[in-house]
């Protein structure tokens, strides 16, 4: 809820990061998308009028482009759970072809170039979800929201972002600050909405072509990510650059995480920022 862009920050979703740090897109600033809203079929009817006027207020109150919404043809049908063999959460979306058609309506229908999608995910177990809410646990939702703006924007190269539907959980007297900002509302959405509609447009670099007015890999001076989590694709592309200035990878001790994808393990010559 609490989440939200500042001006000296870029919202760009994790697949598109990839592809940019590995030099194949670029990072275009823009002033204000069209945002469409996708909510899953599967969402209850009240759940579903709660996410359309987050869509209402923003519109209103903050004056945020949220120009179309559109329901999926079929139930997404997400799964979600832990990775037995390190612990990151993931799961599967089971109509992903509804999604995909979706956002299709709205980016040839209604001329979106940023989407917001709000699935239905199954209401965690307590046990599950308690670590997290005390800041010390990992996110069951995070993977599988991942794979849904992973599909999105690998198809069709445009600002996406997801929102979970989930029942309001037992109110707790020992939730984390960290994670604080999650419990004040109905819904996820108001920050999506928000980053969104600055976000910035993904443009596909070609031989030849034009990076004004683009923020490319190259730009980039340093990179700060945590100490046991260097094994990703974006990671992996800025510490292998065969640019003669190599951005300064810095990873932090203290941000622990479940991975254990360290620097010596890649051999990337990493500054290390102790606490």
């Amino acid at each position: 809820m609490l989440y939200w862009p500042m001006p000296n920050t870029l919202y760009v979703e994790g697949y598109a990061l990839d592809q940019f740090a590995e030099g194949a897109w670029a990072l275009q600033p823009v002033h204000q998308n069209k945002v469409g809203l996708v909510l899953d079929s599967g969402i209850e009817e009240e759940l579903q009028l709660r996410h359309l006027q987050v869509a209402d207020a923003a519109r209103a109150s903050l004056g945020l482009p949220v120009v179309e919404y559109t329901v999926t043809d079929a139930p997404l049908e997400i799964k979600t759970w832990f990775d037995p063999k390190c612990g990151k959460s993931t799961g599967s979306v089971g109509n992903s072809d509804s999604l995909l058609r979706a956002v299709d309506a709205l980016v040839n229908h209604a001329g979106v170039n940023a989407v917001a999608v709000v699935a239905r995910f199954p209401d965690d177990d307590p046990e599950d979800s308690d670590c997290y809410r005390e800041g010390k646990g990992v996110d069951l939702l995070a993977g599988v929201e991942a794979i849904i703006s992973h599909l999105i924007v690998k198809e069709f190269k445009i600002p996406a972002a997801h929102a979970p539907a989930v029942l309001s959980p037992p109110l707790s007297p020992s939730v984390s600050p960290r994670s604080a900002a999650e419990e004040i509302g109905y819904t996820f959405l108001p920050c999506v909405l928000a980053g969104l509609s600055s976000a910035p447009q993904y443009v596909t670099r070609r031989q030849g072509t034009s990076d004004s007015g683009c923020i490319v890999a190259n730009d980039v001076d340093s990179v700060i990510l945590p100490r046991d989590a260097c094994g990703g694709d974006g990671a992996l592309a800025f510490s292998r650059t065969a640019r003669k200035n190599k951005p300064l990878i810095i990873t932090v001790q203290e941000n622990e995480t479940v991975l254990d994808d360290t620097p010596d393990k890649f051999s990337i010559d990493a500054y290390l920022k102790n606490p």
